[in-house]
């Protein structure tokens, strides 16, 4: 059955053309009773917004006869249509019968939600008159009554098909198989995107069935893909945190290896500052990664810097690049202690003060006599500024690379201006902090040594180093002071680039010839820039070790796609430069990075 607030829904103005033809047939003395008897309204009724209560005594019995007929009538306006028609205003009844029949002509075009959501509004949108105000506008119209009796225009067809809907509804309740097409339509129209919000047909107590199961299966999958991702970060989790616990030092390890470092560091500037007249001032700096906290398997690797302090010194940019300098002398005297290596420019010829420096090193070594370990000096390699010792005791084999270099206590270069971003990173007092330390120069070149360029060979020329500055930055790598701190919170940055860096001498293992040109700087200067990028502690949370190391990959594999991969410090400087590593290798590698990927880094394990 119907309900029968549908159906007062469906045709407002039931209501109101039933109380004209009550009011019509009353006298002038009924009227006077029923204004006489308005409506009192209890506070309670008010508050709750409930109908005022009427309280008229003897005309009590009469209102509430009028008040069920009405409820009969709105309940059975399809039956009262006719009378409607007999006793209204013909121009007012027209006008009225226009608006009702406008929305049911287009009903059955509309989907089923649509009609629900319209039905809604004009209920809500329905004002609530009193009885008198329903006499009033019946006394109203009360002169044209009469002409709307006689007139007997013939009863309007939409009612009857609202009617014969209305039966198809109920039928369908008894019959699913009774639906029309028309409703079929509508069942056929039904999307995930837009349930129906208060079903009130048969056919609409199915759409959220349908849609139901859409949304199931949907879900489903979901589900399957987040679980088998989910699967994926875990298993390569263990794999990661399986290689990380690989890759650590052993502490034993580390201090056997520490001490010899240290002695033979310092007998060696020991011997330089005593026999070495331009090395009477010169000073130890540990760099490398074995300092910074980030060396992977063994302690086997050292770099310390040997540097010469200058003042008042003039550089210029040697090349495009920005990370080569010629270096010239200002005010000095014949006395200055690097005159003999002076050019005509005054610039400092770097190719024979490193050779002097590589003497000066062995001839250190001659004096020592230990007979815990033997010391052997490696071949020249070719634009390296190092001299490397190999130290063995026991067995065991340390590396051990002297780097000459020249610290200039000055501003950095204007190349610098636009590197170092850590402002958001580490913070702008940070930077500024580290700013005003001291930048050093080594003896190394690019290309081939005879290339001059501004009367300076490539071979005298220095390059501009921030060691000492990435291992300040490593050792503060937290955007927090408490990050990986006994009482802080522990972060992944360093065991993120141990894994790269593990990655990398793992594949050089296997493709020598591709790989010799790749080095651990290429994978700490991709490291800096994915830290100046997240920089937040939160982003590289220790138990997101899987995803973080995937990102980093993912910007190391952009770098090599694109063969452009920027020096921290000097921007202007690309890492991976075609002149220094042909396009073939970069592929090489960026290929060999994504088929260890997809297979969860079977080198590692």
């Amino acid at each position: 059955m119907s309900n029968p607030s549908d159906s007062s829904a469906k045709c407002p103005v039931a209501s109101s053309s039933k109380a004209q033809t009550k009011g019509i047939g009353k006298s002038q003395e009924q009227r006077g009773t029923d204004r006489d008897s308005k409506p009192t309204e209890s506070p309670s009724d008010t508050r709750k917004g409930r109908a005022p209560t009427r309280r008229s005594g003897s005309g009590q019995t009469e209102k509430q006869t009028e008040g069920q007929e009405s409820n009969a009538t709105r309940t059975s306006d399809r039956k009262g249509a006719p009378e409607r028609q007999a006793n209204g205003n013909p121009q007012r009844r027209k006008q009225k019968d226009c608006e009702r029949d406008e929305p049911l002509k287009t009903l059955e075009s509309k989907t089923e939600d649509q009609r629900t959501t319209e039905e809604k509004k004009r209920k809500a949108s329905k004002p609530v008159t009193s009885k008198s105000d329903s006499v009033g506008a019946a006394h109203a119209q009360g002169s044209d009554a009469p002409k709307s009796a006689k007139s007997g225009r013939p009863t309007q067809s939409k009612p009857k098909v609202e009617k014969r809907d209305q039966s198809a509804s109920i039928a369908s309740d008894i019959n699913p198989n009774s639906l029309t097409q028309n409703d079929l339509s509508d069942t056929d129209s039904v999307t995930e995107d837009e349930p129906p919000e208060l079903p009130s047909t048969s056919q609409e107590r199915r759409k959220p069935k349908l849609t139901k199961t859409h949304n199931s299966k949907n879900t489903e999958s979901t589900e399957e893909d987040t679980g088998a991702h989910q699967s994926r970060n875990i298993e390569l989790e263990k794999v990661l945190l399986a290689t990380n616990e690989k890759l650590k030092i052993k502490k034993l390890e580390r201090s056997k290896a520490s001490s010899c470092v240290n002695e033979v560091t310092d007998k060696v500037i020991s011997h330089l500052k005593q026999n070495v007249t331009w090395c009477k001032d010169i000073e130890g700096l540990t760099t490398g990664s074995y300092y910074e906290n980030v060396k992977i398997c063994k302690p086997d690797e050292f770099d310390v810097m040997l540097t010469i302090p200058l003042e008042r010194v003039d550089i210029q940019v040697f090349g495009d690049n920005g990370a080569f300098y010629s270096i010239a002398l200002k005010r000095h005297s014949d006395k200055h202690p690097l005159h003999k290596f002076l050019n005509e420019d005054k610039t400092i010829k770097a190719s024979e003060m490193l050779n002097e420096f590589r003497d000066g090193v062995k001839e250190a070594l001659e004096s020592m006599k230990h007979k815990k370990y033997s010391i052997d000096v490696q071949r020249k390699k070719q634009k390296c500024p190092a001299v490397t010792l190999v130290v063995t005791e026991n067995g065991n084999a340390i590396s051990i690379d002297f780097v000459l270099a020249l610290k200039v206590c000055s501003s950095w270069p204007s190349n610098t201006n636009d590197g170092f971003k850590i402002e958001k990173w580490l913070g702008t007092k940070e930077k500024r902090n580290l700013k005003r330390k001291p930048y050093y120069l080594v003896p190394k070149y690019e290309g081939k040594g005879n290339v001059e360029h501004g009367g300076v060979v490539a071979k005298d020329v220095w390059r501009i180093s921030f060691s000492h500055i990435e291992k300040a930055i490593l050792e503060k790598h937290g955007h927090s002071k408490t990050c990986c701190e006994a009482h802080g919170k522990k972060c992944c940055r360093k065991e993120c680039l141990k894994l790269l860096k593990y990655l990398l001498s793992q594949l050089e293992e296997q493709h020598p010839d591709k790989m010799s040109k790749f080095c651990s700087y290429h994978a700490k200067t991709a490291l800096l820039h994915a830290c100046a990028t997240k920089v937040e502690d939160s982003e590289w949370a220790f138990g997101l070790l899987a995803n973080c190391f995937q990102q980093l990959l993912d910007a190391f594999v952009a770098y090599l796609s694109k063969q452009d991969l920027r020096n921290f410090f000097v921007p202007s400087q690309n890492l991976l430069h075609p002149d220094n590593l042909p396009k073939s290798n970069c592929e090489f590698l960026a290929k060999q990075i994504e088929i260890q990927r997809n297979n969860n880094f079977p080198i590692f394990q």
